[in-house]
C-alpha cells in the first residue's frame, strides 16, 4: 500500500478533523447507521446539528438550514424552486461558471458577466434589471481562482436588489469565514471544505423572505422542491432518506469546533502570513495566483508558476515532505497549485510547508 501524504493541503475533498475517525466508530457502536430517518431518534438528532450549526456558525434563528447531497444540488434546487423567470450570475471562475450553465440549461433567460481574478466588481454597475430578476447569484469564495469576494460586496449588492433575492455560494467558506448571513437571502456549502468532513453532504440556508417567495412561486413537483423541503424540515425531517452518518458527523464536528468567531481569525492569521511569504520570498519563482490583495481569498491560497515548475513542486512536496498540494483548476489548471486553508488543517502543517518549501530554494 502506498504510505498516504502526512499533511493534505487540497481544497475539496480536504482534510478530515483527526477525531472523525473516532465519529465513525462512534456511529456504527450507537446504532446511527441503521436509524429510520422518520424516528425520534433522528428528528432529535437533526434538531441537536440545527441548533449546533447556528451557535457555531451564527446563523440566523429565523433562517432555515435544509440538508441537501451536495452544493450541486442547490443549482437544481435554486432554479426550480426559486427562478421562474431568469437569474444573473456573476463569477470569476469554474464553479460560477458552472452554476450559471446549469441554471441557464434549466432557465433559458439567465444572463451572467464574468470578471477578471483581480477586478472587484461595482455592484452599482452590475447588468442586471431587479424587477426582472429572481436571483442575483454570486461565489462569496471561488476555489478554483482563490479569489473571495469581501462582506462589502455582498452588502452594496443585496441593498441594490429591489425584489430579487441574493444567492451566495459559500461552499469554501462556510465554516472558515464568518458570513453576515442576514445580508443575502440564500448561502449554501459542502461539508467536504472548511467543515472537515468526508463529502455527502450540503448544507441549504434561506432567510423568512427566500422560504416566503418559494411559496409564492409555488413549484411543488420535484422531490426537492424546496416547499416541500421547508415543511419536512419543520418536523426535523428530509424529503428523501438522507445521509444519515453525515449528519451525525457533523453534528458531533460543530459541537466539538470552536465558534466562527474564534475560527475565522486564525484562518485569516495563517493565510496572512503564507500571502506574506511567498510575495517576498518567492520560492523558485512561485508567486500569489491574485495579485489584488482585496480579492484573494483567505481560505484558499493560489500561486502560480511555469507548468513544469508546478509539476515539479507537487511531485517534491509529496515525495519529500509527505504533503499533498492542491493542483490548480479551469483556466488556471496546468500553471497554478492551490493551498487549503481550512479549519481541520492544523498549524503544523503550514509551519511543514514552509520548511518544504525553505528547503528546496536553499
Amino acid at each position: 500500500m502506498a504510505t498516504l501524504p502526512t499533511y493534505t493541503f487540497n481544497p475539496g475533498p480536504s482534510a478530515v478533523y483527526p477525531e472523525v475517525r473516532q465519529y465513525l466508530a462512534d456511529a456504527f457502536e450507537e446504532g446511527w447507521l441503521s436509524v429510520p430517518h422518520r424516528s425520534e431518534r433522528f428528528t432529535g438528532l437533526v434538531r441537536h446539528c440545527l441548533d449546533q450549526a447556528r451557535l457555531k456558525l451564527n446563523i440566523p434563528q429565523d433562517y432555515t438550514i435544509l440538508f441537501t447531497s451536495s452544493a450541486t444540488e442547490c443549482w437544481e434546487i435554486l432554479a426550480q424552486s426559486l427562478t421562474p423567470r431568469r437569474s444573473f450570475h456573476l463569477y470569476n471562475g469554474s464553479f460560477g461558471q458552472k452554476w450559471f450553465d446549469y441554471a441557464r440549461a434549466l432557465r433559458p433567460g439567465c444572463t451572467g458577466l464574468r470578471f477578471d481574478l483581480n477586478d472587484v466588481p461595482d455592484p452599482a454597475t452590475l447588468p442586471f434589471n431587479a424587477e426582472e430578476t429572481d436571483l442575483v447569484c454570486i461565489t462569496q469564495n471561488e476555489t478554483s481562482t482563490a479569489t473571495q469576494l469581501r462582506d462589502s460586496f455582498i452588502l452594496n449588492t443585496f441593498n441594490r436588489l429591489g425584489p430579487a433575492l441574493l444567492a451566495v455560494d459559500a461552499t469554501s467558506s462556510l465554516g472558515g469565514v464568518a458570513l453576515k448571513f442576514i445580508k443575502a437571502d440564500i448561502w449554501y456549502a459542502s461539508v467536504q471544505k472548511c467543515l472537515g468532513l468526508p463529502a455527502g453532504l450540503g448544507l441549504l440556508v434561506l432567510s423568512p423572505r427566500a422560504v416566503a417567495r418559494a411559496r409564492e412561486v409555488g413549484d411543488n413537483a420535484h422531490y426537492n422542491s424546496l416547499n416541500a423541503m421547508v415543511k419536512q424540515m419543520l418536523n426535523y425531517q428530509t424529503t428523501h432518506t438522507p445521509n444519515v452518518l453525515g449528519i451525525y458527523l457533523l453534528s458531533r464536528v460543530l459541537q466539538a469546533r470552536d465558534t466562527i468567531k474564534t475560527i475565522a481569525p486564525h484562518l485569516h492569521e495563517r493565510a496572512q502570513k503564507l500571502y506574506d511569504y511567498f510575495e517576498q520570498v518567492q520560492p523558485l519563482g512561485l508567486r500569489p495566483l491574485v495579485e489584488n490583495l482585496d480579492a484573494r481569498s483567505t481560505t484558499v491560497i493560489g500561486l502560480q508558476g511555469p507548468a513544469a515548475l508546478v509539476e515539479e513542486v507537487k511531485r517534491r512536496a509529496r515525495d519529500e515532505a509527505g504533503l499533498h498540494l492542491g493542483s490548480g483548476y479551469g483556466d488556471h489548471k496546468a500553471t497554478s497549485l492551490r493551498i487549503a486553508n481550512f479549519p481541520a488543517v492544523p498549524d503544523a502543517a503550514f509551519e511543514a510547508l514552509v520548511q518544504f518549501f525553505e528547503g528546496i530554494r536553499a
